[in-house]
C-alpha cells in the first residue's frame, strides 16, 4: 500500500500534539539518554551537536550539563523543522539558557553545508530516533564525522527490528498497525531497522564503534511506560489511515483491541528494541 496523501516534513508531525508526546518520550527515556552521554564522554565546557534536535528536550538538558559550574559549553540543534527550531529558541531563553544553545534550521543531511563554519569543532554529537526517519543516513553519518573533533564521539539511540514489537498474548489488529507504521517509514526513505547499518556506516566515515547495546522495555497498562505506546498509536492510527497504509475498519479494529487491553492487567507489549551506539572519530 502506498501513501496517496501529502504527508509532512516529519512524518508523525509538528503539531502541538506531537511535541507534547515528544516531551513525555523525553522524559520516559532520559535515563538511557544521559547514560549514553556519560559513555561517550559528555562533561562541562564541551561543544554538543544535537543532530533532529525536535523541540529541544534533550537540547536543554545537554546544555545544563556542559554549562554546568559557569562552564562555557555550547549546544547546537539542527532541525528542518521552523517551528521547533523556535520553541527551542523560545526555551532556552525562558530556561536562562540562551546563551548556550544556538537552534538552526537545516537538513540533517547536509549538516556540513549547514554548519560550515564548525567543522571539526565538536566534542560530541547526538541523535535520537532521527537516522530511522531520514531517506539518507550516509549521509548524516559523513556530516557528523566532518563536524567532530579528532577524538570527538557520534551517540546514537535508534531501532533495530522494530517490527518484533509484540502486544502479548498477540492481537491481529495490533499486529496490522505495526505494519501500517513499519510501511509509512520506509515509503519516506526510513528504516524502521537503521542501527543494523550503522556499524558499517561509522567505520566508512571514520568512527570507531566504541560501544554496542540494547535497550528493551516492556510496557503494562497502568505503568508509566504504556503512556509511550498509548499517545503515539492513538495519534499515529488516524494518520495511518490518512495516509493510506491502513483502512478505516482496521483502524476501528484496532482501537476495539487497545481499549480492551488497556483495562487487561494481564497484558503487555513487548516495546522494540532501542540500540545505543557510540563511535569515535580516529
Amino acid at each position: 500500500m502506498t501513501s496517496s496523501a501529502t504527508t509532512p516534513e516529519y512524518i508523525l508531525g509538528t503539531h502541538d500534539a506531537e511535541a507534547q508526546r515528544l516531551g513525555l518520550q523525553h522524559r520516559l527515556w532520559s535515563d538511557a539518554a544521559h547514560s549514553a552521554w556519560r559513555r561517550a564522554g559528555i562533561n562541562p565546557g564541551q561543544r554538543i551537536l544535537d543532530v533532529g534536535c525536535g523541540p529541544g528536550f534533550a537540547t536543554f538538558d545537554l546544555a545544563q550539563i556542559v554549562t554546568a559550574n559557569n562552564a562555557a559549553g555550547l549546544v547546537v540543534g539542527v532541525d528542518e523543522s521552523a517551528r521547533y527550531i523556535e520553541q527551542v529558541t523560545a526555551g532556552a531563553a525562558a530556561r536562562g539558557l540562551a546563551p548556550s544553545i544556538i537552534a538552526v534550521q537545516g537538513d540533517a543531511q547536509k549538516l556540513r553545508e549547514v554548519l560550515a563554519s564548525r567543522v571539526g569543532s565538536f566534542d560530541l554529537a547526538w541523535a535520537r530516533w532521527v537516522l530511522c526517519f531520514i531517506p539518507d543516513p550516509d549521509a548524516v553519518v559523513a556530516g557528523v564525522s566532518a563536524l567532530l573533533k579528532p577524538g570527538g564521539r557520534f551517540a546514537v539511540n535508534d531501532y533495530f527490528a522494530y517490527e518484533s514489537m509484540t502486544l502479548a498474548p498477540p492481537g491481529p489488529a495490533f499486529s496490522r498497525v505495526i505494519e501500517g507504521v513499519a510501511a509509512s517509514w520506509r515509503s519516506r526513505g526510513g528504516d524502521p531497522d537503521i542501527v543494523g547499518r550503522l556499524p558499517a556506516l561509522f567505520r566508512k566515515h571514520g568512527l570507531e564503534v566504541t560501544h554496542l547495546s540494547v535497550d528493551h522495555r516492556i510496557a503494562r497498562p497502568g505503568e508509566s511506560m504504556w503512556t509511550w505506546p498509548d499517545m503515539f498509536f492513538r495519534g499515529y492510527v488516524p494518520m495511518l489511515v490518512e495516509y493510506g497504509f491502513l483502512s478505516q475498519p482496521e483502524a476501528d479494529a484496532w482501537l476495539v483491541e487497545w481499549e480492551k487491553r488497556a483495562k487487561d492487567p494481564d497484558t503487555f507489549i513487548l516495546m522494540p528494541p532501542v540500540f545505543e551506539i557510540v563511535g569515535v572519530k580516529r
